[in-house]
């Protein structure tokens, strides 16, 4: 188990194996960021007013002056009550006109006699709502009528579809740590198809609301094990550029795909039909992506490791040695093969509990910041199809910053540096909110780019500190609190009714925080990935690592070769 990675060095990093294995887990990314920011859709929330029924009898004139207008800012009629129906109903049987200054007597030239709007009595949507239909044709919000005194049950709702995420964190990191990467992997996007298909068909927001919640379930579940699979069958310079660019690339290109797909099919129903499709069709690949050698081997499953490594050899057409795991390894493997399989042994040792714990910390911090920014993002005015476009758009140049930072920079100081400057452009929108509208957005987007480029960074520490036997699990915690943070986010814009700038401040607290919590972590820049906790590295007292210099070990005698094919685990992407 130590020498894993040079027992399958006769591979080599980048032959037809490796490139098969590369499209293929990149490809199968698609449902899971097709999917993940769904809520921008499914729940989007159209202007809407009072319904006025036809039976009413009404002129338009008195039809579109039965909703108040409000006047805070920009004037707009009232979402939620009206002017009494009844009332409307008599003063214009008596031949009234709506009217906006006073009441006036018949006039001379015998016009009819108008009447003060602002003094009727008001009441509630009896009637229900009409709903805009510019950009959206229905959504489960105009569907079931989440507005006004239902208006909670619309961020209940994007609550319920991360707390399923949640859950499918935990359930998918035992799944896939204690029976395999691929029953966990295509359960997820299986579960995540079906019951997308199956909401489409939801009679009432809580049937709709039960069925979201267990696509929550997986749809993380299937991108962290896609990370950790990939992470494990490829090495090298390979390994590199397919979490930290290929899987983020095409993970971007579901969440584009979904701006399409949700600009075709502006109805809720067709759109959540629509969603199933791409899980369905990476089913079959089932038969295409192995199973992760190194978990076989992390579990004594020798034999089985051997053949898949053997038809490896095969594909890239290179000889493998007669015997790939040596007799020591094998009574090593064999004496570890139930070290940890529990998601208790991440707290079981003090070490692994206090990094454990700081990362919880981080990713929780990291997501709410990620999260608020996004659903910020997608509330500015405009056609949200494209603002959504827009949002994904820029998340491009945040992972190819941090590919280029975890090719040549330590951990902890890319991490520190991105996030340092996401926070610092978070605050300093305290000063342009009002006066600087188009400055106000450049930050925004730069303190976007700062928070996903840590967390891309984030990634691939997450997967550097912790071992074989675990990783899977721990991956699957950590993203249990970012899904916290993440179910948290939607009512991040509630806390402007406090104060304005608390958003912001909020936000970049957290980043701050992150930051700070970072720097006790130990670094893992250009250093072997442990198979078993009693290979972890420790975690670092008070003092500020990241500002002097932290270089690796050299090696005994190993060719600077050697030293650049040590395994680094890199993968971005908003959970």
């Amino acid at each position: 188990m130590q020498n894993y990675e040079e027992s399958v060095s006769f591979l080599g990093t980048s032959g037809p194996f490796q490139r098969r294995v590369f499209v293929l887990l990149c490809l199968t990314s698609i449902p899971c960021g097709y999917n993940i920011l769904s809520v921008i859709f499914l729940l989007a929330i159209p202007p809407h007013h009072c319904h006025i029924p036809a039976s009413s009898n009404l002129s338009q004139d008195w039809i579109q002056a039965s909703i108040p207008v409000q006047v805070a800012g920009q004037p707009e009629r009232s979402s939620c009550s009206r002017y009494s129906l009844d009332v409307v109903q008599n003063l214009s049987a008596m031949g009234f006109r709506p009217g906006l200054d006073q009441i006036q007597n018949q006039s001379v030239l015998g016009w009819s006699p108008e009447v003060v709007l602002s003094g009727l009595q008001q009441e509630g949507c009896r009637d229900g709502w009409t709903y805009s239909t510019e950009y959206y044709q229905s959504t489960v919000v105009t569907e079931f009528d989440l507005v006004c005194g239902n208006e909670w049950k619309q961020p209940l709702t994007s609550l319920v579809y991360f707390l399923g995420g949640l859950c499918g964190c935990f359930i998918s990191g035992q799944i896939s740590d204690r029976f395999g990467r691929k029953p966990a992997l295509f359960g997820s996007i299986a579960i995540l198809s079906i019951f997308s298909a199956a909401a489409s068909w939801a009679s009432s927001w809580l049937v709709f609301t039960v069925l979201f919640f267990i696509m929550g379930v997986g749809q993380i579940g299937c991108f962290i094990v896609i990370f950790v699979l990939g992470s494990e069958i490829l090495i090298g310079p390979t390994r590199f550029l397919f979490s930290q660019l290929g899987l983020s690339s095409v993970y971007v290109c579901g969440m584009l795909l979904l701006s399409g797909t949700a600009h075709l099919f502006r109805n809720w129903r067709y759109l959540s039909l629509a969603m199933a499709a791409p899980g369905l069709a990476f089913i079959p690949f089932w038969w295409l992506v192995p199973e992760s050698p190194r978990w076989l081997v992390s579990r004594g499953r020798f034999q089985e490791a051997e053949s898949l490594l053997r038809l490896a050899a095969l594909e890239n057409r290179v000889e493998a040695p007669p015997v790939i795991f040596l007799s020591t390894n094998v009574d090593k493997a064999e004496s570890q093969k139930a070290e940890s399989v529990s998601f208790l042994d991440l707290l079981r040792t003090k070490n692994i509990r206090n990094i454990t714990l700081m990362l919880w910390l981080i990713w929780f911090s990291m997501n709410v910041c990620y999260f608020g920014l996004s659903f910020d993002m997608s509330n500015l005015s405009g056609n949200p199809y494209l603002n959504n476009f827009l949002l994904s758009v820029v998340e491009i140049p945040a992972f190819a910053a941090s590919w280029g930072a975890a090719r040549r920079l330590p951990r902890c100081q890319s991490f520190m540096s991105f996030v340092m400057v996401g926070a610092i452009a978070l605050l300093l929108i305290l000063f342009t909110l009002h006066s600087h509208p188009t400055l106000t957005l450049v930050l925004v987007l730069l303190g976007k780019f700062g928070v996903l480029a840590g967390i891309s960074v984030l990634y691939m520490y997450t997967g550097e500190l912790f071992p074989t036997v675990v990783r899977n699990t721990a991956m699957s915690s950590c993203a249990m609190f970012a899904r916290v943070g993440s179910s948290l986010s939607p009512f991040l814009l509630h806390l402007a009714v406090f104060g304005q700038f608390l958003p912001w401040i909020l936000v970049a607290f957290l980043s701050f925080f992150a930051a700070l919590l970072c720097i006790f972590l130990p670094e893992t820049f250009r250093r072997p990935m442990p198979d078993t906790i009693q290979q972890m590295q420790r975690i670092r007292r008070f003092r500020l690592p990241c500002v002097s210099s932290t270089r690796p070990p050299k090696d005994d005698g190993k060719s600077a070769k050697d030293q650049i094919t040590v395994p680094d685990i890199i993968c971005t992407t908003r959970l």
